[in-house]
């Protein structure tokens, strides 16, 4: 009875830790689809946008940005111009995503474009 009584405790404890990582595993799947939705850029987006263009039509048909890998993008990029703010983007171009977009504005307008490889 006893050793009976150990197995089942040993099959609910694996089935808890079992179910704890298959839970882990969504979330963490989640995660990097939540990523990708924001900041993966077609590159006919990059290109289609002028220097000159307003912000907000050139944030309009960018994605979000926010996630916790700008900062990892902004890395080994050429340095942001003075009084700008940016925004940064991984490049979906063949699948690859090695390629950083990188979009500066000041004053209402583009004021830069940049792509570099990510370090």
């Amino acid at each position: 009875m006893a050793q009976r009584k150990g197995c089942l405790i040993g099959c609910g404890i694996a089935l808890v830790l079992g179910v704890g990582l298959l839970v882990a595993l969504f979330f963490g799947v989640a995660k990097v689809v939540d990523v990708a939705d924001k900041t993966l850029l077609d590159p006919k987006v990059y290109e289609a946008v002028k220097v000159g263009d307003p912000e907000g039509e050139v944030r309009a048909k960018l994605p979000s940005g926010d996630t916790f890998v700008k900062d990892a993008l902004k890395e080994g990029g050429p340095a942001q111009p003075a009084g700008s703010v940016c925004a940064w983007y991984l490049s979906a171009a063949d699948g690859r995503t090695e390629d950083v977009l990188r979009f500066c504005f000041k004053d209402g307008k583009l004021a830069e474009k940049a792509q570099y490889r990510m370090q």
